[in-house]
C-alpha cells in the first residue's frame, strides 16, 4: 500500500512539472476577510503567492477568513479561459500536527470546487465536492484531478442550517487556504503533457488536455468537432447568445452577433440591442417623434404616441397640427366662430375677435352700449336707451326721438322730428326741435302755439316790417295803400327790425337785430324816406279823389257805393286776404281785386 502511494505521488509530481501552475500570482478574492489582522496577514492573494512554508496565522502565507460565518467563498481569476488538468490545495494547519486533535481539521470538511467562466459558481461546473472525508481521513493537502476549461476556479464552503453535513464538521464556514495550485496550459487551443500540441479541429477553442478531443468550440461554432456555425438567431460561446433585433436574422454574425444587414426599425448599435434614444424612432433611429403627451411613450419602432398627443396636435404620430377651428389635446375642442387666429394649443384668439365680441376666447358679447371691432364703437341713440346690436350697432327697436338711420346716429332732417324722424314739422314753425317738434324760435307771422298750428286772430290788418321787407319791398310800400305799419324804436337813431325769435304761443313781435353799422342805417333811412314819400303821395291821391267826387254833383251820387257795404267789403278783403310772401300781410286797395296786387310781384 505504501508502495502504491509512493508511485501515485511520484506520478502526480512528474505531472506537476509537466504543466504550469496557472493560478500563480493571479488576482484572487475572498468573501469574508478576518479583520482582526492586517490585510497582509489575511488577504486572498496569500493563497496564490507560491509560499507554503509557514502555515500559521502569523506566517502571512495563508488566507484567514472571518469568524461565525455561514458561507465562505474564495476564487482566483486565470484571466482567460484555459485548460486545467488538476489542482492541489494546502490548508492551514497552524504548524501543528494534522488530525482530529487539530482545531483546523473540521473547518476543511464539506468544501466544493467549481470551474466557471464568471465569478458565479452557478454558471460553472462542479469540479469536486467533499461528501466522504472525516476529521480522521481528510488530508491537509488535497489533489484534485479535474480536466476542465474555465477562467475562474471557485472554492466554496457552507454551514447552513438546512443542509446536512457530518456531525464532526465545524459549526461555521471558513476558507483558510494557504496555497491553491492549479495546473494546466497557459494558452488556449493546445493539449498534451507539455501543452505543445494544437487542438486538431480548426474551430475548436480548447480540447481535452490529455487526448486532444474537442471540449469547447470557438464562439460561433457547434457540433462534435465544431464544424457547424450557430443556427440563425444564435451566436457566441457554445452558440448560447441570442442575436439582437437584426433586420434579417440570417445576417446575424454567428461569432459576434453583429447585424450585417442593419437593425429593425427602432433599434441601434452593432448588435441591435438598444432601442432608439428618447425622442427618436424608426429605421436607423433617424425619425423624430411627434408632439407626444409623454416623449417616453413614443414607440421606438413606429413613433406612435402611446399616451396621446400634446395640445394642438392630432394623429397617431402627433405630427398633424389641429385643423382650423379646433384646438387642445387631440384637437377635440372647438374654437369659437367669433375668434380670429384661434391658437391650436390653447384656443386663445391671437388676432382678436370678430366685431361684437371680446375676451380671450371671444365668447363674451360687447358690453351694453358698445359694439363693433374690439367693442370700441359706441351705440347710437336707440329707442328707450336699449342695447344696440353688439356686432353692427343696429338699433333693433328703432331710434330715439330726433335721430334716424340704422345706427341712430343721424340727426333728423330739417322739418322732421320724433322717433325715427317720422313726424313732419309745421311749415309755420321756426326752429323745429328735432326731438319734440316744438318751435324753438317761434312761428311765422299769423301763427301761434308751441307747434305753430294755431292761427292768429286780429281786428285790423297790420304790416310787419322785417329786414327782408325793408330792402326788398320798399317800392311796393310806396305804390300801394297799407292800413298800418309797425316800427319798434328803442332809442334815438337806433331802430330794430322785427325778426323771428321766440314767438312761442302768442302772436307777439320782438326785435331781433340792432342796426348798428352805418351801411344798415343808411339803407334803412333810404327805405324809410321812400315809404314816407309813398304815404304823402297816397294822401294827395285820396284828397284828389274826394274833391273830384264832390264836383260831379248830384247825378253821380247813384254810382257811389254804400258806405256800410264798402266797410263790409274792406273787412272781408282783410279777412280773406292771403299772405303773399309768407312773411307779412297787406290790405289791398279798396274795391280792387287782389290779382292786381299779385301781378306786381
Amino acid at each position: 500500500m505504501s508502495g502504491l502511494c509512493v508511485c501515485l505521488g511520484t506520478f502526480l509530481f512528474s505531472i506537476s512539472f509537466a504543466y504550469d501552475n496557472i493560478a500563480l500570482r493571479n488576482p484572487a478574492y475572498q468573501e469574508n476577510r478576518y479583520t482582526g489582522l492586517s490585510e497582509a496577514l489575511s488577504q486572498a492573494s496569500n493563497a496564490v503567492d507560491g509560499l507554503k512554508t509557514d502555515l500559521s496565522v502569523w506566517g502571512g502565507q495563508c488566507v484567514i477568513s472571518g469568524n461565525n460565518k455561514k458561507t465562505a467563498t474564495w476564487w482566483v481569476n486565470l484571466t482567460s479561459i484555459l485548460s486545467i488538468h488538476h489542482m492541489r490545495i494546502y490548508y492551514r494547519t497552524g504548524n501543528a500536527p494534522w488530525g482530529p486533535t487539530n482545531g483546523f481539521t473540521p473547518r476543511f470538511l464539506g468544501f466544493s470546487v467549481y470551474v466557471s467562466n464568471t465569478t458565479d459558481k452557478s454558471e460553472g461546473s462542479l469540479c469536486f465536492k467533499d461528501t466522504s472525508y472525516t476529521v480522521n481521513t481528510i488530508p491537509p493537502v488535497i489533489n484534485i484531478t479535474c480536466p476542465m476549461h474555465g477562467q475562474y476556479v471557485i472554492y466554496y464552503n457552507e454551514r447552513l442550517s438546512w443542509t446536512s453535513f457530518p456531525s464532526d464538521e465545524y459549526r461555521y464556514a471558513h476558507n483558510d487556504l494557504c496555497e491553491f495550485e492549479i495546473y494546466g496550459c497557459r494558452i488556449p487551443g493546445v493539449y498534451g503533457t507539455n501543452c505543445s500540441m494544437p487542438c486538431p479541429d480548426n474551430n475548436c477553442r480548447y480540447c481535452h488536455i490529455e487526448t486532444g478531443a474537442c471540449q469547447g468550440c470557438k464562439p460561433g461554432y457547434q457540433g462534435h468537432r465544431c464544424e457547424l456555425e450557430c443556427n440563425d438567431g444564435k451566436y457566441g460561446e457554445v452558440c448560447g447568445e441570442e442575436c439582437g433585433f437584426c433586420a434579417d436574422l440570417s445576417y446575424c454574425n454567428h461569432v459576434n452577433g453583429t447585424c450585417l444587414s442593419g437593425c429593425d426599425a427602432g433599434y441601434k448599435g452593432n448588435l441591435c440591442r438598444h432601442e432608439c434614444d428618447l425622442g427618436t424612432y424608426g429605421d436607423k433611429c433617424n425619425e423624430t417623434c411627434g408632439n407626444c403627451q409623454d416623449l417616453n411613450e413614443c414607440h421606438h419602432s413606429n413613433g406612435t404616441c402611446l399616451t396621446g398627443c400634446r395640445a394642438g396636435y392630432d394623429g397617431a404620430l402627433c405630427k398633424t397640427p389641429c385643423p382650423d377651428g379646433l384646438f387642445g389635446p387631440g384637437c377635440v375642442d372647438k374654437c369659437n366662430i367669433t375668434c380670429r387666429g384661434c391658437n391650436r394649443v390653447s384656443g386663445l384668439c391671437q388676432n382678436g375677435c370678430l366685431p361684437g365680441w371680446k375676451g380671450d376666447y371671444c365668447h363674451i358679447e360687447c358690453d351694453f352700449g358698445t359694439y363693433g371691432d374690439m367693442c370700441n364703437e359706441t351705440c347710437g341713440k336707440c329707442l328707450d336707451q336699449t342695447h344696440c346690436h353688439h356686432t353692427n350697432g343696429t338699433c333693433l327697436s328703432g331710434c330715439s326721438a330726433g335721430y334716424d338711420g340704422a345706427l341712430c346716429k343721424t340727426y333728423c332732417d330739417d322739418n322732421f322730428f320724433g322717433e325715427n324722424c317720422k313726424e313732419r314739422c309745421n311749415e309755420t314753425c321756426i326752429g323745429c326741435n328735432r326731438k319734440t317738434g316744438v318751435c324753438e324760435y317761434g312761428c311765422r307771422p299769423g301763427w301761434k302755439g308751441i307747434y305753430c298750428h294755431e292761427v292768429c286772430v286780429f281786428q285790423h290788418a297790420m304790416l310787419v316790417i322785417t329786414e327782408k321787407d325793408v330792402f326788398k319791398n320798399a317800392a311796393r310800400f310806396a305804390k300801394y295803400h297799407v292800413t298800418a305799419i309797425m316800427l319798434l324804436v328803442t332809442a334815438p337813431m337806433a331802430v330794430k327790425v322785427v325778426g323771428r325769435e321766440k314767438i312761442a304761443s302768442k302772436c307777439v313781435l320782438t326785435v331781433s337785430k340792432l342796426l348798428d353799422s352805418s351801411t344798415d342805417k343808411q339803407s334803412f333811412y333810404v327805405a324809410l324816406s321812400l315809404f314816407c314819400g309813398s304815404l304823402l303821395l297816397n294822401g294827395f291821391f285820396v284828397a284828389y279823389i274826394i274833391i273830384l267826387r264832390k264836383s260831379k254833383g248830384r247825378g253821380s251820387k247813384k254810382f257811389q257805393p254804400d258806405l256800410t257795404t264798402a266797410n263790409t267789403i274792406v273787412e272781408e278783403n282783410y279777412k280773406n286776404g292771403s299772405d303773399v310772401n309768407g312773411e307779412y300781410q297787406e290790405l289791398g286797395e279798396i274795391g280792387k281785386d287782389n290779382s292786381t296786387y299779385e301781378a306786381l310781384q
